[in-house]
């Protein structure tokens, strides 16, 4: 059986993966599927004022909400499934969930983004391929918009000329 981790923050791409993961699962792969849910770690400030208790409730509240779209529909499916949900950095968490429950593989699912914008982008996807020596198989989410297709590039492309010019 491969042990499967999927990191779903809820956003519409990450409903890629788990409709892939459907997808295996409905074709007789045996997976074992587990959910990650990140949440960002609070500010020095937040945590100074506010109970310890309060703060990871506040957590798991957002855990929940983030994965309740994805929950339903693996259990539409009728696919079992064990949830995680941490809190820290993303890629962190990602990284170290996949080896300490052994993982086979972690599954992903990320917007299409154009070369240029990958590259200069420091995306959790990029950084989990970095980190990890546990697979990843990326799974492609919605088309990327006409900023990240257009403007981004052109963006860049003048920052590039701007600083050749300054140094000229």
């Amino acid at each position: 059986m491969l042990k499967v981790l999927v990191p779903s923050d809820g956003s519409p791409n990450s409903l890629y993966a788990i409709r892939h993961v459907i997808d295996e699962f409905n074709k007789g792969q045996g997976l074992e599927i587990h959910l990650l849910n990140v949440q960002p770690p609070f500010s020095k400030l937040i945590t100074e004022y506010s109970s310890k208790s309060a703060r990871m409730e506040f957590h798991q509240e957002q855990a929940d909400a983030a994965l309740l779209e994805t929950r339903r529909m693996l259990d539409t499916a009728g696919i079992p499934y064990t949830v995680h949900s941490e809190v820290g950095n993303k890629v962190d968490c990602i990284v170290d969930a996949a080896r300490r429950l052994h993982c086979d593989l972690i599954l992903m699912s990320t917007a299409r983004k154009s070369s240029l914008v990958r590259l200069i982008e420091n995306s959790v996807t990029n950084q989990v391929l970095e980190k990890t020596s546990v697979p990843v198989e990326v799974i492609p989410g919605e088309a990327a918009s006409k900023l990240e297709r257009i403007g981004i590039p052109a963006g860049a492309g003048a920052g590039i000329v701007a600083l050749w010019m300054a140094s000229s």
